[in-house]
């Protein structure tokens, strides 16, 4: 983990983060996004701006690809919410189903069998 005064290279950290949302790495996404915030800290206080500036220019195009990476990470997320609320729906749907057969609901038979 990051120490409030350990400086890093915005380019590492959106290179880093790419590949640990890639892995589903939770543990370290929160490492950097303190490391962001740590960033973001000095900035509001206005120490190294300039610097921050370089950097940022530098890292443009990690950036886009991160922003990418993220929004299709949204997407499929939404997709497997989707998922598994229909796989939900579903089994709702076949436990009534299992019911109705199964405990008399719209029984039609008189009792021996017969319809």
């Amino acid at each position: 983990m990051l120490e409030s005064g350990e400086r890093r290279e915005l380019k590492s950290l959106v290179v880093e983060a790419s590949r640990s949302l890639a892995r589903l790495d939770a543990d370290r996404l929160e490492e950097l996004a303190l490391s962001c915030r740590l960033l973001n800290r000095d900035l509001a206080a206005g120490s190294g701006g300039g610097d921050l500036a370089r950097q940022a220019r530098e890292a443009a195009a990690d950036m886009a690809v991160f922003g990418r990476v993220l929004e299709a990470t949204r997407a499929n997320l939404k997709v497997l919410n989707r998922l598994r609320e229909l796989k939900a729906a579903r089994l709702e749907y076949r436990e009534q189903a299992w019911a109705a057969e199964n405990c008399g609901w719209n029984r039609t038979e008189d009792g021996r069998g017969n319809s």
